[in-house]
């Protein structure tokens, strides 16, 4: 059994003449422990070297100092347990490769680590290793064009690029063709799922519609509809925007109206329909009650709650004739804070006058 290496000036002169027996079990104290007889050597110790290691590398590696005539020092890999010179005159690059291909270590670079999941309560994080699958990408690409309504030409732009590259380098832009196709495709997959919902439900579903006109003078119609889901939830998704060809007459709009339903495979489900309060909507209501009155006839309680008027545009209506009754007075006050506003020296006197400091 090995002994640990003692400091020799600090043994008592008459430890020298006792014998040193090797089948106790000598404690260790670097400062005032007895040294056995200088005749003993081979002694391994983990006791430090005098000069700091400052190499990361020793992070894996514990220092082992051997005492005596042959004695020297070497590494002791923490993971393979493999012992390797480490003379201080030998420096610490042969323990880096050894590192590198020692097999029962696992080599673990924190910079090709991604975030798996937002921070936990505790404010610590999960990390796991990030797959790039370019598909992905495009998808969540078109995704955000479409949440956000970002222009088709965000693609091409020289910023969005190397914002991009800073992000994912791998990933390869596409043309604002390509992300058009992409957001198609994702429309598709979308209304495929849609359709299965909407065959799946066994409530009614309301409609509203209206007409939308585009800085070009051209109409739209958009068609949402609403329904309770299965978990008592009230939903809307819009089911259709359509371009209606001018002059918008409630023969048009029914025949938009009842193909988007057709579509859809909803003629036999629908609840209500809201729409303005005007009298084309009203020939539109009747005109589509008897066509799903003929091919369907499933109205609610034959179509005497099927026409709903938008109590929005009614309050809306309301308002505009109040304000055509003070018509002359708002004229007014829009006059006086025009010429208040004008300039900077009105408004200071506007200011003083109104706090009482200045009198008209």
């Amino acid at each position: 059994m090995s002994q640990p290496t003692q400091n020799m000036e600090s043994v008592p002169s008459a430890s020298a003449t006792q014998p040193t027996s090797f089948d106790a079990p000598i404690e260790i104290n670097s400062e005032s422990a007895p040294t056995p007889s200088s005749g003993v050597t081979g002694l391994a110790t983990s006791q430090a070297r005098k000069r700091k290691l400052t190499s990361k590398v020793w992070k894996d590696f514990e220092n082992v100092i051997l005492d005596g005539p042959n004695g020297g020092s070497f590494a002791i890999c923490h993971h393979c347990k493999k012992k390797l010179v480490a003379e201080p005159s030998s420096g610490t690059s042969h323990l880096k490769q050894h590192l590198k291909r020692c097999v029962k270590r696992t080599n673990t670079d924190i910079r090709q680590k991604m975030i798996a999941r937002p921070p936990n309560v505790d404010g610590s994080m999960q990390f796991g290793n990030f797959t790039f699958t370019q598909e992905v990408s495009r998808n969540e690409l078109a995704n955000a064009i479409v949440l956000h309504e970002y222009p088709l030409s965000i693609v091409e732009h020289i910023g969005f690029k190397r914002f991009v590259s800073s992000l994912q380098p791998g990933f390869t832009m596409m043309t604002r063709n390509t992300i058009r196709s992409d957001i198609m495709k994702l429309y598709q997959s979308k209304k495929v799922k849609a359709y299965r919902l909407f065959d799946k439900l066994e409530s009614r579903v309301a409609i509203t519609t209206d007409i939308w006109s585009s800085r070009q003078k051209r109409g739209y119609m958009s068609i949402t509809a609403h329904y309770v889901d299965e978990f008592w939830r009230l939903q809307n998704m819009i089911i259709g925007f359509v371009y209606v060809p001018s002059p918008h007459t409630s023969e048009i709009l029914c025949d938009a109206l009842m193909n988007c339903f057709l579509d859809w495979n909803l003629d036999r489900k629908i609840s209500t329909i809201t729409v303005d309060n005007c009298t084309t909507n009203d020939a539109l209501i009747q005109g589509l009650s008897n066509k799903l009155s003929i091919r369907s006839k499933s109205l609610l309680l034959d179509g005497k709650i099927f026409h709903m008027r938008c109590a929005a545009h009614i309050l809306n209506l309301i308002v505009k004739d109040g304000l055509d009754i003070i018509g002359g007075a708002i004229g007014k006050i829009r006059d006086s804070v025009h010429f208040w506003t004008a300039s900077q020296a009105r408004e200071e006197k506007f200011v003083e006058v109104a706090n009482g400091i200045l009198h008209i």
